[in-house]
C-alpha cells in the first residue's frame, strides 16, 4: 500500500471516530406561561430533559426517548396538581417529538424547545366516597371545592382501603369509580364506591428459606396470630421481630390472594439468613481520657433456635493524662429471643473489668439473669438479678464490696433516628436496688434518669436545638458502703465536656483526703446543631455537672465547638471544649467518636 493510500485510510479512520463522538449539550428552552413559580419548579423536576440537558454524554437517540417519555411525566405532574386541561409541546429542531416515528429518531439534535401551558386549576364539585370504616383517614384536600389533585383521589382511596384493612377487612378494594371532568366549568366529580369484602381472620402461616433457624423457633419468634381479626399491624410487628434478631438478610410477607371457607387468610414468609458469624471493632479517642478501644464476636444462632452469643473486650486510658493506668473489661452474653412470649427475650451475661482510676483502682466481676421486653416500637423494659464483687484500692487501704442487684431499666425512644436525632425525644428511667451480702456493702438503691429532646428549624432541618438532663441519686447506704460503679461522677464525654474524665465527686473519705464520687448528680447539656452542607455540620455546645454526697458539693461547666462529618453509620463527631467554671481543669479537651454526644 502506497503511503498516499495510507495516509486517506488513516484520515477516513478519524473521521469516522470523530462521527461516532456523542454530540454535545442540547440547548434546552422552557416556557411555562400562565404558571406559579411552585408549578413550574414541579414540571421542570419532573423532566428528564431539563435533569440532562448539560450531560454530555446523551446522544441523539437518548435525547429522543426522554423527550417522548417527558410528555406522560408532565402531563402526570399537571394532574398532580390539578391541572387537567394543559398543553404540552416538545420541539426538537423544530419537530414536535410526539410526531416523530421511532424509526424516522433524528440523528442529531441541538435544540430543545418545550412549552406547557397548564390552564385553569380544577375544583371537585363533587368528592364522594364510601362505604368507609369508622376510623379512617381520609385527606382533608378530598372535598367539594378543593383542588382536585389526582394525588389527593389516590390518597382518599389509599386511606379507605387501609381503613377497612385495619378494621379487619383485608381484602378492601374499590368496587367502582367514576371520574368525570368538565372542561367547561374546569371541575372534577369523583364518585368512588369502596368494596369492603368479609371480616378476616388469620389462617396458616406458610414458612420457607430458614436452613440453620429450625422451623418451630421461626414460628416462635414470628409470633403469627392464628385465628386472631386480621390486623395489618400484627405484620408488620412479626417482620420487626425476626429483623431483630440480626439471623435474617431478608424478611418477605406475602398474604394469600384468596380466602379459605371460613373467611380466613394464610401468610408466606419467606427469609434469607445472614451468615452466622460477625466480628465488630469501634474506637474513640479525646487528649485527656486518651485512646479507648473495643471489639466483638457476634454468633447469630449458636443452638439452631435463634440464641446471639456475644463476647467483647474493651481497653481504654492508652495514652490518657489523667493520671490512672489501663481499663480493660471483658464480657459474655447469650441471648435467646421469644422466650416467654414473642415480645420478651431471656439472656444470662458475665463481666470481668478492671478501672485503674487515679484516686482508686477497683477489679471486678458481675454475673446475672435477666430478661428484656419490648412493647411497642418505642417502650422497652429491661430487668435482671445479678451478683456482683469487687475489690477496690486506695489511699485508705482495701474495700471488698459483695451485692446482690436489680437492674431495672425503663425506655421510651421518640427519636427520629438513633445516631443523628432532629426532632423527637427521648426518657430513661433506672432503678437498682442492691442488698449487701458480706464485705463492707450496705443495701439500698441508686436511681437514674436521663431525659433528651431535639427540635429541628429550617429546611431538611439543617439547624437544631438539642438538650439532655441526667439525674442520679444513691439512697439507703453511706458513702463509704456504696460499690463504686453505683457513684457519681462529672467530667468527660458523657458529662462535662472541657473538663477532665470523672474529674469532680466529692472528697470525705479518710478525713477529707481521698476522693470518691458522689450520692446526687445532676447534668444538664445543650447544643446547637448546624448544618453547613448535606455532609458536613457545626456544633456549639455547654455542658454543666453538679455532684453531691457526705455534707460536701460542687459543680463544673465546659463548653466549645464541635465538627460533624455524616456518613452512613452516622456522623463522625469531633469537638473541641474548654473549662467554663469550676476548678478540676484547665486547657482544651478534645473527642472524636462516632454518633451526635446525645
Amino acid at each position: 500500500m502506497s503511503s498516499k493510500h495510507f495516509k486517506q485510510l488513516t484520515l477516513g479512520m478519524a473521521l469516522g471516530a470523530v462521527s461516532a463522538w456523542p454530540v454535545s449539550a442540547y440547548d434546552l428552552t422552557f416556557n411555562t406561561p400562565g404558571a406559579s413559580k411552585s408549578l413550574r419548579d414541579s414540571i421542570t423536576g419532573a423532566s428528564l430533559l431539563e435533569s440532562s440537558s448539560s450531560d454530555k454524554s446523551k446522544d441523539a437517540q437518548e435525547i429522543f426517548a426522554a423527550a417522548r417519555a417527558d410528555y406522560n411525566r408532565i402531563v402526570s405532574t399537571l394532574f398532580s396538581e390539578g391541572y387537567y386541561s394543559g398543553v404540552v409541546s416538545i420541539k426538537l429542531d423544530g419537530r414536535e417529538a410526539a410526531s416523530i416515528s421511532p424509526l424516522d429518531a433524528p440523528s442529531s439534535i441541538k435544540n430543545v424547545v418545550v412549552s406547557v401551558t397548564p390552564g385553569p386549576d380544577f375544583h371537585f364539585s363533587r368528592a364522594s366516597i364510601g362505604p368507609v370504616a369508622p376510623k379512617s383517614d381520609l385527606p382533608e384536600g378530598f372535598a367539594t371545592g378543593k383542588v382536585a389533585k389526582s394525588g389527593v383521589i389516590v390518597q382518599a382511596v389509599s386511606s379507605a382501603v387501609s381503613g377497612w384493612r385495619d378494621d379487619g377487612h383485608a381484602k378492601a378494594k374499590v368496587a367502582d369509580q367514576s371520574i368525570v371532568a368538565d372542561h367547561r366549568k374546569d371541575t372534577i366529580a369523583a364518585d368512588i364506591r369502596m368494596a369492603p369484602g368479609p371480616l378476616v381472620h388469620f389462617g396458616t402461616l406458610d414458612v420457607s428459606g430458614n436452613t440453620r433457624l429450625r422451623t418451630k423457633r421461626l414460628r416462635e419468634i414470628a409470633g403469627f396470630p392464628t385465628g386472631k381479626v386480621f390486623d395489618p399491624k400484627e405484620l408488620d410487628q412479626m417482620q420487626a421481630r425476626l429483623r431483630r434478631t440480626g439471623i435474617f438478610s431478608s424478611v418477605a410477607v406475602t398474604e394469600a390472594p384468596t380466602l379459605g371457607p371460613d373467611n380466613s387468610m394464610d401468610v408466606g414468609l419467606a427469609v434469607v439468613e445472614q451468615k452466622k458469624r460477625k466480628i465488630g471493632v469501634g474506637a474513640e479517642i479525646n487528649s485527656d481520657d486518651g485512646l479507648g478501644l473495643n471489639a466483638s464476636w457476634l454468633h447469630r444462632n449458636l443452638f439452631g433456635g435463634g440464641e446471639r452469643f456475644t463476647i467483647d473486650g474493651a481497653v481504654s486510658g492508652i495514652g490518657g493524662s489523667t493520671g490512672g493506668g489501663l481499663d480493660y473489661s471483658l464480657g459474655t452474653r447469650l441471648e435467646r429471643p421469644a422466650t416467654f412470649n414473642p415480645d420478651t427475650s431471656a439472656y444470662l451475661e458475665a463481666q470481668a473489668a478492671r478501672k485503674d482510676q487515679e484516686d482508686y483502682t477497683q477489679n471486678g466481676f458481675n454475673i446475672g439473669f435477666g430478661v428484656s421486653r419490648i412493647f411497642n416500637d418505642k417502650l422497652t423494659a429491661d430487668t435482671a438479678i445479678k451478683y456482683g464483687w469487687s475489690k477496690v484500692t486506695d489511699d485508705a487501704g482495701t474495700t471488698f464490696f459483695r451485692q446482690v442487684f436489680f437492674p431495672t431499666t425503663v425506655t421510651y425512644d421518640a427519636r427520629n433516628d438513633d445516631l443523628d436525632p432532629t426532632n423527637g425525644y427521648y426518657l430513661r428511667g433506672g432503678l437498682t436496688p442492691f442488698i449487701g451480702v458480706g464485705g463492707d456493702t450496705g443495701t439500698g438503691a441508686q436511681i437514674t434518669g436521663d431525659i433528651r429532646g431535639y427540635k429541628g428549624f429550617g429546611t431538611d432541618d439543617r439547624f437544631v436545638l438539642a438538650g439532655r438532663v441526667q439525674l442520679g441519686k444513691v439512697v439507703g447506704s453511706n458513702l463509704d458502703e456504696t460499690p463504686r460503679d453505683y457513684l457519681f461522677y462529672s467530667g468527660g464525654g458523657g458529662t462535662v465536656r472541657g473538663q477532665p474524665y470523672e474529674s469532680l465527686g466529692v472528697q470525705v473519705l479518710n478525713g477529707g483526703t481521698l476522693s470518691t464520687g458522689g450520692l446526687e448528680f445532676v447534668g444538664v447539656s445543650g447544643e446547637a446543631r448546624i448544618g453547613v452542607t448535606k455532609s458536613i455540620g457545626v456544633v456549639a455546645f455547654y455542658d454543666y455537672g453538679y455532684v453531691s454526697g457526705g455534707g460536701e458539693s460542687g459543680s463544673q461547666a465546659g463548653a466549645g465547638l464541635g465538627l460533624r462529618y455524616k456518613t452512613g453509620i452516622g456522623p463522625i463527631r469531633l469537638d473541641v471544649g474548654l473549662p467554663v467554671s469550676g476548678d478540676t481543669g484547665s486547657g482544651a479537651q478534645v473527642y472524636i467518636g462516632i454518633g451526635q454526644a446525645f
